[in-house]
């Protein structure tokens, strides 16, 4: 029964448990963010790093038409990408008050 149940389970099954994973653990600290649109504890550069990494692995995911990797990052890049948006905000409003 256990070789059964390992046999079906294929790449593709893979990747999408892992795209939901990854994509879920964003989601707690995604909202938080945008609820409270504190970025102070944020760093500019490691967010920056994020958001092109997850905008590259769309990129990727689109030339091997692969859709779980597709979906995930699509997600994660625009979530990732307003929270960027504010934490630049946030700190050019910060340094035209000092």
């Amino acid at each position: 029964m256990l070789n059964e149940v390992l046999a079906a389970i294929t790449p593709e099954i893979i990747g999408y448990v892992a795209a939901t994973l990854t994509t879920v653990s964003f989601l707690p600290q995604a909202i938080m963010t945008l609820k409270t649109r504190d970025t102070e504890s944020l760093s500019l550069g490691m967010y920056s790093c994020f958001t092109l990494g997850v905008l590259l692995w769309l990129i990727y995911g689109i030339c091997i038409a692969d859709k779980a990797i597709i979906y995930a990052n699509v997600i994660t890049f625009l979530l990732s990408s307003l929270i960027l948006t504010f934490k630049i905000y946030n700190t050019l409003r910060k340094k035209k008050k000092i």
